[in-house]
């Protein structure tokens, strides 16, 4: 396995759907706000094995001092290989000094963005109208 992270931005709607569905994401229900909301990050990485996409992640910022990460995604065979944290890497690269880093977490995704450095934040609750149902 050769994986490269990038941060090209010529993706293709098929390969992130495929992704998407793959973790049962619900956003994969809305694939023009999707693709549109991924290609409007202000940071977009992405892991390929050859040409096949097999993680993203994004983060919204507002480029000085707060940073929120979204979504970050392996296709189920590729997880466990390092491969998300091969994606938070790159995007630590460009907001390891603001001031926030925020993200929502549950589940198994838990303990791996511990291992990233997260933590829980203080007593707060989150909060969202949502309309997927995978949380």
């Amino acid at each position: 396995m050769n994986i490269q992270i990038s941060d090209r931005r010529d993706l293709n709607l098929e390969d992130i759907l495929e992704l998407y569905k793959a973790n049962e994401w619900s956003s994969a229900n809305k694939p023009n706000q999707l693709y549109n909301g991924l290609l409007n990050s202000e940071t977009l990485v992405t892991a390929w094995d050859n040409e096949k996409l097999v993680g993203l992640g994004n983060a919204i910022s507002d480029g000085h001092l707060t940073v929120y990460y979204p979504h970050l995604l392996v296709l189920p065979d590729y997880q466990g290989k390092g491969i998300g944290k091969m994606i938070m890497d790159k995007m630590q690269e460009k907001y390891k000094d603001f001031h926030m880093q925020m993200l929502t977490a549950d589940g198994k995704a838990i303990d791996f963005y511990k291992k990233n450095g997260f933590e829980r934040a203080g007593n707060t609750k989150p909060m969202w109208i949502y309309s997927g149902n995978e949380h």
